[in-house]
C-alpha cells in the first residue's frame, strides 16, 4: 500500500457477473509489483467465493473483505 490504507489500484466492476470480476481481477494483479494492493469493488454476490478461491489459487494475500452498501470490496496483497 502507498499509504496505511490505500491501495496502489482500485478495480471498480459493479454491475459484472461472474465470470467477470475475477477475470478483471487477474488481469488487473498482473500489472502490479510484489507486495502492492488492488482493491475490487463488486456487486455480485458470488464473488464473496470466487474472489478468495482466486487468491488461494494463485497465491495472493486476502487481506481484507467488507461489505459495501451494494455489494462487497475486497483489498489484494499480490504474491509473487
Amino acid at each position: 500500500m502507498n499509504e496505511v490504507g490505500t491501495p496502489n489500484l482500485t478495480l471498480d466492476v459493479q454491475g459484472m457477473l461472474c465470470p467477470l470480476p475475477v477475470i478483471r481481477a487477474k488481469k488487473s494483479l498482473k500489472s502490479l509489483n510484489v507486495g502492492e494492493t488492488l482493491l475490487v469493488i463488486t456487486t455480485d454476490p458470488v464473488a464473496l467465493i470466487d474472489i478468495p478461491h482466486m487468491c488461494t489459487q494463485l497465491g495472493h494475500t486476502l487481506l481484507q473483505t467488507r461489505d459495501t452498501d451494494t455489494g462487497h470490496s475486497f483489498l489484494i496483497e499480490k504474491a509473487s
